[in-house]
């Protein structure tokens, strides 16, 4: 009986030590789970409070800031959309107003590759903006990436993003990959939204150039030396003027361009070498050499008045 009483304390102290373990283990996990919600939702705040702050240094201009904050934080988030596509834009924007054509590409290669990893993402498919500055970006690159900026402004195009230079630039584009119809069609575009400038003017003139349209070049160069205030953009217009006349078989016309032009600005290297080569065209290689000397005279590092002149 003595035995029985003991084995019967025995089990109650056995229940109530299980039962201890038992709320003690369930406390713990109560305290685990609460601790990891608590440091998870101080960590998506603090995320949330970074992205904030990413954003207003954005909106205000800070774009080298805001490259390399958005750097930085891809390390830890490499597939972060909201930092791949800020860090690409932010890219841009610094590259461009860098000096240093070297320095703008750094910038232009680091847009493209952030931009790139973030049309990977589902989420880019209507994001108009993403496919806009990646179109830009590569045609900071040269006319051997002149098929991929079309590519890219023309996706930006069709999701009706309402960027006012995607016409302006998709016609820069197709002409660097020479293809001037849909280039010639892409810069009236700009020209009837308005986007009128020198450079539109004299890019349309290129681009009906290349098609041998001469007319019409000489058309919008025309207008060009008539409307633009810019002294510069008009010399660089009717330089050009000259090199239509040229294509077009006109010789006197090219001539006459060239002498007008100097006697309204002045010497001028380069028209002088413009003009030797006319007169080498024709044949006429005594009048061409004189020239050049003259361009090599008035600017000794003139490296093409240099090379004809094999000094």
């Amino acid at each position: 009986m003595f035995s029985s009483k003991i084995r019967s304390r025995s089990g109650r102290h056995i229940y109530r030590l299980n039962k201890i373990r038992k709320f003690t283990v369930i406390f713990i996990l109560i305290f685990a789970v609460g601790i990891t919600t608590l440091i998870v939702s101080g960590f998506q705040n603090r995320v949330k409070n970074n992205k904030r702050e990413l954003l207003r240094i954005w909106n205000a201009g800070n774009y080298e800031q805001a490259y390399e904050i958005s750097k930085n934080a891809l390390n830890e988030k490499p597939v972060d959309y909201f930092l791949l596509t800020t860090n690409g834009f932010s890219a841009y924007q610094w590259g461009i107003s860098q000096i240093n054509n070297h320095n703008t590409l750094t910038y232009i290669n680091d847009c493209i590759r952030s931009l790139r990893k973030a049309i990977l993402l589902r989420i880019s498919s209507k994001d108009a903006r993403v496919f806009y500055v990646l179109g830009k970006a590569y045609s900071y690159k040269g006319p051997e990436y002149s098929d991929l900026a079309v590519k890219y402004l023309e996706m930006a195009d069709n999701l009706n993003y309402s960027a006012q230079d995607i016409p302006e630039y998709l016609g820069l584009a197709y002409a660097a990959a020479g293809d001037y119809r849909n280039s010639v069609s892409a810069f009236t575009k700009a020209f009837n939204k308005g986007s009128v400038s020198d450079n539109l003017l004299m890019s349309i003139a290129r681009s009906y150039m290349g098609m041998g349209e001469y007319d019409m070049a000489v058309s919008y160069l025309k207008r060009c030396t008539e409307l633009s205030p810019d002294s510069k953009s008009v010399f660089a217009a009717r330089l050009l003027l000259a090199e239509v006349y040229i294509h077009s078989g006109d010789h006197s016309g090219a001539q006459a361009q060239y002498l007008s032009i100097l006697d309204e600005y002045g010497e001028n290297a380069e028209v002088r070498y413009q003009l030797g080569e006319l007169f080498n065209l024709i044949g006429d290689t005594t009048r061409a050499r004189a020239e050049w000397r003259i361009a090599y005279r008035q600017d000794p590092a003139h490296t093409k008045a240099r090379a004809r002149l094999n000094i």
